[in-house]
């Protein structure tokens, strides 16, 4: 089911809008922050809140004399923008409110882009000058006891909602400060939504719950934007209730539902470079506390040693996601990360090490119509040689582009009977004899 936004897509394409129109809503809204205490309004009720604020508003407009004429819906929206200016992120506010949004780009004060439904386009929303952003930049990152100057020009933070926020000013950004906003969803996709986006075919269900309920080691790799960690929390859906589970993120995204859930963190360093913690020790940290699986949102560095030694000391289950091109992609980057812990382990065991705690490698492709699909699941089967060998089970082949754009092609099983089918049945999960049969299970 399409989501509908907030607004509609003429909104989007306004016409020309005079310079004068953004110095009249800057000089209101500075009127306005000189008239209300913004200490208050956390104890105001919302609705009495914008009421107010739309009042005021309308009083400073009459008495401003160098006011420019605006027809009634010029008007409103006048209105609505110096309210988001107090209460949201002034232009970003209604790509903030859209759901069908899931990134904001902004390229300097006067270029903001939006992707929806996986594809790029430019909005006519803008700031007034690069002030005006950094402002807004400043309002996002205060809010969670983060800073952005000359001296730290670049910032990771995250909305109230949970939307990843960065942000990279000058002297590191030459034309001007710029802004990445990764939207987080209120309402998480489920099993039944990818399979209805066609992201993955009903047939392969059973199969993920079981390799889930039977604590196989899963990695989810792709590249960024591809929906590693949505399709991470969907998996996170088949973990039985009654397991703890110790999620540890270097910005917390999963939406897991489990009760016994403990979320952790990463750190950075605070102004004088102290105070930073890493995933690698809160990986290890994690140990102590008794999980039963440990879900690793990305791996990126010599974390990946300590999550290794997890899977193959007693904590199977667990679940991480890795940036690669292919699965096979994926463990040459994570024999990489191994190498960066500085232990000097021959490649040889260390390829060993990993053919024994990765048990399943799924990847995720975003094509090039926008749309995310699983279009490999393979199994590692051990070594030869000096080569970590695997099998695959499921794949996506693309055929060919219709002249609309749409990416055509067949998910389908490839033949080949997984061995760790002995592990799916001791946890009850029986699948028909020919699940794995040579098919095509769905065309899209």
């Amino acid at each position: 089911m399409e989501l509908k936004p907030n607004f509609s897509a003429a909104e989007l394409k306004k016409q020309y809008i005079p310079e004068e129109f953004f110095e009249l809503k800057a000089r209101i809204h500075a009127r306005l922050l000189d008239l209300i205490d913004l200490s208050k309004i956390e104890s105001i009720d919302q609705g009495t809140l914008k009421y107010q604020i739309r009042s005021l508003v309308e009083e400073i407009y009459r008495d401003e004399p160098n006011r420019i004429p605006l027809n009634f819906a010029e008007r409103e929206r006048f209105f609505r923008e110096v309210e988001d200016e107090v209460l949201g992120l002034g232009p970003l506010e209604p790509f903030m409110q859209d759901p069908s949004i899931s990134d904001v780009l902004v390229n300097t004060y006067n270029q903001i882009y939006v992707e929806r439904h996986g594809k790029l386009s430019k909005t006519e929303g803008r700031f007034k000058d690069n002030d005006h952003l950094m402002k807004i930049i400043d309002k996002i990152v205060s809010s969670v006891g983060r800073h952005v100057d000359e001296s730290t020009p670049m910032v990771d933070a995250r909305l109230p909602d949970g939307s990843r926020v960065n942000a990279i000013i000058p002297p590191l950004a030459i034309e001007g400060p710029i802004l990445s906003i990764r939207r987080f969803a209120t309402t998480p996709l489920e099993i039944e939504d990818l399979i209805l986006l066609q992201t993955l075919p009903a047939e392969m269900v059973q199969f993920l719950s079981g390799i889930v309920r039977s604590k196989i080691n899963v990695m989810i790799s792709g590249g960024t934007g591809s929906g590693k960690t949505t399709f991470l929390n969907v998996l996170s859906r088949f973990i039985p209730e009654a397991e703890r589970i110790i999620t540890i993120e270097d910005a917390a995204e999963l939406q897991l539902k489990q009760n016994h859930l403990v979320r952790l963190e990463t750190r950075p360093p605070n102004i004088e470079g102290r105070g930073e913690v890493t995933q690698r020790e809160l990986v290890k940290n994690s140990l102590r506390m008794r999980p039963d699986r440990i879900i690793l949102g990305e791996v990126r560095g010599a974390e990946a040693l300590d999550m290794l030694q997890a899977m193959n000391t007693g904590h199977e289950g667990s679940l991480t996601t890795i940036h690669a091109n292919s699965a096979r992609d994926a463990l040459l980057r994570l024999e990489t990360m191994v190498a960066m812990a500085n232990l000097e382990i021959p490649s040889l065991f260390l390829r060993r090490y990993i053919s024994s705690a990765i048990e399943i490698i799924i990847h995720i492709e975003r094509l090039t119509d926008g749309t995310r699909k699983v279009v490999s699941l393979q199994e590692v089967t051990g070594m030869e040689g000096n080569v970590i060998t695997m099998q695959e089970i499921f794949s996506f082949q693309k055929r060919t582009v219709d002249a609309e754009g749409k990416v055509k092609g067949q998910f389908k099983f490839l033949g080949i009977r997984p061995k760790c089918m002995d592990r799916l049945r001791a946890v009850g999960v029986e699948l028909p004899d020919n699940t794995f049969e040579p098919k095509s299970v769905l065309e899209v």
